[in-house]
């Protein structure tokens, strides 16, 4: 197999010529390492490389799960793989190294993935581009002056450039879904307790973060949801069991739905030109599909979104940091990290509980309104981002001010992800859309607790009408 048919298939597609015995996975490790070294000196989406690790999996027999012989990484955030670091692209968890498998890593190798290295995020996952200072930026591969997003933008430039067809990310505010939309990709959020992150976190974030994937095709996504969605012990959430298997219905078209539209952001602000155009082109495509649309919206203008998403991520990082000093028996300094988020820890540290109580309830009414908002329809499309690009250095963490980067964050640039991480429902962005500039535009469909199935229907059928990345 030559290195440009390898980067043309899904991972549904090369675990069948796997199966059929066309290749053999020593092979297709071979063509992953070999892409990964001539074009990752441009990219740099990987930071760990455990080519040997891959290589003695295959070795010791792979299990003959439904992706055997498949290459694929992890996102170097909230898992555990036996013997590498997790470092969170800070100088602090560099010497970070896992004593076992998480439960999803070894749900993982249980499907027959082959983990070949780990993929870059912004420094402790706390930004929606992927340009730490411990080992600079990710690039785009489709353009290398723009960022392919965070935090997962390193899985998924690693899938743009090739080297892998699916690649593991998390998202805890947009971070599956935001790098899904600039890089031209599907990118599902599932819901609240789907996925577990045992034994090592009951939760992350309040219950807001999650794991999942970035990958080319929906039946790929579905069918990794399928392995990856067992209840584990301990898990403090379980997510509402699915009528059939997630991978069939990838397959199967949705009943007729009733969509929201929205081309404001949910407190009524204006947004990109652009991506008010792109969102009332999908709108009509899902009339076309035979799909009722409405233009409707929950509103959420009179809650304190940004005040609690400083609070509970600012607490949660003082934690992080102040556990970390602890085990290794130093006093933290503000050189440690980057400075905007030394900032924001210092700041952590005058709140108090009853703040991070009113932050979570914030959160969750932000949950319930949501919730009574989708009473009435089955999802809510909007378009991913409120901007059809994000340029290197646009987003930076040499500053000090926590509240001018999270109104960026969550008000200017991607004000629709993070409510679903908020509410806890299933949530996806659609690569349907190309810009001006030649870049993917994500179209974001949210529904509620227990929705993937009707969104990964949806995202099926979509899928077989259109063509992705439509002009």
């Amino acid at each position: 197999m030559q290195l440009n048919e390898y980067k043309s298939y899904d991972a549904t597609d090369l675990a069948k010529i796997v199966k059929n015995k066309d290749i053999h996975p020593k092979e297709l490790l071979d063509l992953a390492i070999s892409s990964i070294e001539s074009e990752d000196k441009t990219i740099s989406a990987v930071v760990i490389k455990a080519y040997d690790a891959a290589n003695k999996t295959i070795e010791n027999g792979i299990p003959n799960g439904p992706f055997a012989g498949v290459p694929f990484l992890l996102k170097d955030l909230n898992v555990s793989y036996k013997g590498l670091p997790t470092t969170l692209s800070s100088k602090l968890f560099q010497s970070n190294i896992a004593k076992h498998d998480s439960g999803l890593v070894k749900q993982y190798k249980d499907a027959g993935l082959i983990i070949l290295g780990l993929t870059k995020t912004p420094e402790l996952a706390l930004s929606l581009t992927t340009e730490p200072v411990l080992n600079g930026p990710t690039r785009n591969p489709l353009n290398i002056e723009y960022s392919p997003g965070g935090s997962s933008g390193g899985s998924a430039a690693a899938i743009i450039a090739g080297y892998v067809p699916m690649a593991h990310g998390t998202d805890g505010g947009g971070s599956i879904r935001v790098p899904a939309s600039l890089c031209g990709l599907f990118g599902l959020k599932p819901s609240r307790g789907r996925i577990s992150y045992y034994p090592d976190l009951g939760e992350g974030l309040g219950g807001m973060a999650t794991s999942h994937c970035l990958s080319k095709s929906v039946r790929d996504s579905a069918t990794l949801l399928d392995i990856s969605s067992n209840i584990l012990p301990g898990d403090p959430y379980v997510a509402p069991k699915n009528n059939d298997k997630f991978s069939k219905a990838a397959e199967t078209d949705p009943k007729k739905l009733k969509i929201a539209i929205c081309t404001t952001d949910f407190e009524g602000n204006k947004i990109n030109n652009e991506s008010v155009l792109n969102t009332l082109k999908t709108g009509k495509l899902c009339e076309d599909l035979g799909h009722i649309v409405e233009e409707a919206y929950p509103d959420l203008s009179d809650l304190p979104i940004l005040k609690a998403w400083k609070i509970l991520p600012g607490i949660n990082l003082l934690n992080n940091l102040t556990k970390r000093s602890e085990f290794l028996g130093v006093k933290i300094k503000d050189t440690d990290v980057e400075p905007l988020h030394w900032s924001w820890m210092e700041e952590a540290k005058q709140y108090t509980a009853i703040d991070y109580l009113n932050a979570m309830n914030t959160m969750h009414l932000i949950g319930r309104r949501i919730g009574d908002f989708l009473q009435g329809y089955d999802l809510i499309l909007t378009p991913t981002l409120a901007k059809p690009d994000l340029k290197l250095g646009k987003i930076k963490t040499d500053h000090t001010d926590v509240d001018k980067q999270l109104n960026y964050l969550f008000k200017e640039f991607s004000p629709y992800t993070a409510v679903f991480n908020q509410s806890g429902g299933a949530a996806m962005s659609l690569p349907l859309w190309t810009s001006s500039k030649g870049l993917p535009i994500g179209m974001h469909f949210g529904g509620k607790l227990g929705d993937e199935e009707k969104l990964i229907q949806l995202a099926g059928q979509f899928e077989r009408s259109y063509s992705w990345n439509m002009t």
